[in-house]
């Protein structure tokens, strides 16, 4: 487990971590971040290079309101009580839209601008249909990135499948009852239908660019997705294997900063500060595996410890976390975890 300066257990960004980073918290810890980049020298002039180009970015709160032990909702645990340290007991940069009354929706915590309709498309045809877009004067849009598409989740929301596990029905299971359903994003301010590019209720699958770097089912392309009925991301294959035609997405175009989602990082002495988002990460992990309840007590263990001269790290929540995957890394395509390898962990162990 890495260290960082809140979380949400059952999401999916966990998987290529033994447990990741707690990192600093972006309010908090400004001015350390600050003080911490004036006083490092990169490993490398082609990163030193990066780091002048990339502008920077806020991440967005989970929105996520409710606490947990390892298997039920429990209520606000105190400090020093088991299971404190989580995600619902650290708000910072609250998601908050405008409806700017043209067809656009502006996110004022990252001043990312979106389509607030959708479109239901191939990958294929969104490559296209993009290139010639225009929408309330704007001819600059873009097929969002998973980074960009994770910003809009929304961790308040219900899983239709529910206690069921939480997974898409196979092909050929009937569709799931949406009853008690509430969707991962603000339906305020973005148009959402319950199986808008599907026969079932779970399909709501936002499409992104960010395709995968490797192969599932050892030859096909694949291309990451946000579920907003389930709240996950996935991995979907660009050819449906069901019609074996091109998988039709939910479409949610978007604009605005080019570098979102990209990292800065500098390092010293241990300590990794991401110049782009403010946030600063423990370089090591923990070196085992642990539960969640585990893992929140380690994060208070190293405040006590006053661990790299701080005291005040926690879990990175669901979106903290995602921030610093490399979506450029595979098991497949660099034998390696898909994060930066300023980063120290286990060894990557897998047999193709």
């Amino acid at each position: 487990m890495t260290l960082f300066k809140t979380n949400k257990i059952k999401q999916a960004i966990i998987i290529a971590m033994t447990v990741l980073s707690v990192a600093c918290t972006q309010d908090s810890n400004a001015t350390q971040v600050a003080q911490l980049q004036t006083k490092v020298i990169s490993n490398s002039q082609n990163r030193q290079d990066t780091q002048k180009k990339i502008a920077q970015y806020q991440v967005v709160d989970t929105g996520q309101t409710k606490f947990f032990s390892n298997d039920s909702e429990i209520s606000k645990p105190k400090k020093g009580d088991d299971f404190y340290g989580q995600d619902a007991q650290f708000v910072k940069n609250k998601a908050s839209y405008s409806n700017n009354g043209d067809g656009t929706v502006t996110d004022n915590v990252t001043g990312l601008m979106w389509q607030k309709s959708y479109q239901v498309m191939t990958y294929a045809e969104a490559v296209e249909a993009v290139k010639t877009m225009n929408l309330a004067g704007y001819s600059d849009w873009r097929l969002p990135t998973i980074k960009e598409l994770y910003s809009l989740m929304d961790f308040s929301g219900a899983d239709p499948s529910g206690a069921e596990g939480g997974e898409e029905p196979p092909t050929g299971v009937p569709s799931i009852s949406t009853e008690g359903a509430i969707p991962f994003i603000d339906i305020d301010y973005f148009d959402f239908k319950f199986g808008s590019n599907g026969q079932r209720e779970v399909d709501t699958q936002l499409l992104s660019s960010t395709l995968y770097q490797g192969k599932t089912m050892k030859t096909n392309d694949t291309v990451f997705g946000l579920n907003v009925a389930d709240g996950r991301i996935k991995g979907y294959e660009l050819i449906d294997p069901r019609t074996r035609s091109g998988k039709k997405f939910t479409v949610r175009f978007v604009r605005g900063n080019t570098d979102y989602g990209k990292n800065n990082f500098v390092e010293k002495n241990g300590v990794v500060a991401d110049k782009s988002t403010g946030l600063m990460w423990a370089k090591d992990d923990s070196k085992k595996g642990m539960n969640w309840q585990q893992a929140l007590q380690y994060a208070e263990q190293k405040n006590k410890e006053n661990y790299m001269g701080y005291s005040d790290w926690r879990l990175p929540n669901a979106k903290e976390l995602q921030s610093i995957v490399d979506y450029s890394r595979s098991p497949q395509a660099t034998n390696s975890a898909s994060i930066d390898p300023i980063f120290n962990g286990r060894q990557l162990l897998i047999k193709m």
